[in-house]
């Protein structure tokens, strides 16, 4: 039964899309190795003391390639739901799903590059 009240449904809400991020980050392997690089690049923002632009720019790229794959996870178990067996259309709905996260990753490793590049070779210098 769908909770209409404004502050426990907005909670009930809330449990729900935590639950949901938990089992992505519990569930699905590519979610996984995703979670993991977002967690090393947040040591190394704290590491090399980046800006808050660069924080933020950051934060959005994990979000962007989190976000994405979990509508991309969404999209692969609808379609294997709907058509267990493989399918021709399936196959090519999925592969574009699939590229929605490949786009995402590459922005995010274009930050990434961006934001650490210049830190890592004064490092190393």
């Amino acid at each position: 039964m769908k909770d209409n009240r404004f502050v426990s449904g907005r909670m009930k809400s809330m449990v729900y899309a935590f639950q949901g991020a938990f089992k992505l980050i519990t569930t699905e392997h590519s979610v996984m190795v995703q979670f993991f690089i977002g967690i090393l690049v947040t040591i190394a923002g704290f590491y090399f003391k980046i800006t808050a632009t660069e924080w933020m720019l950051q934060i959005l790229a994990i979000g962007l390639v989190l976000g994405i794959e979990g509508l991309n996870t969404a999209v692969e178990k609808i379609a294997d739901f709907i058509h267990p067996q493989y399918h021709e259309r399936i196959g090519f709905i999925k592969d574009i799903a699939a590229g929605a996260v490949f786009f995402a990753a590459m922005a995010a490793l274009c930050i990434g590059a961006i934001i650490y590049y210049p830190k890592i070779v004064l490092a190393i210098h």
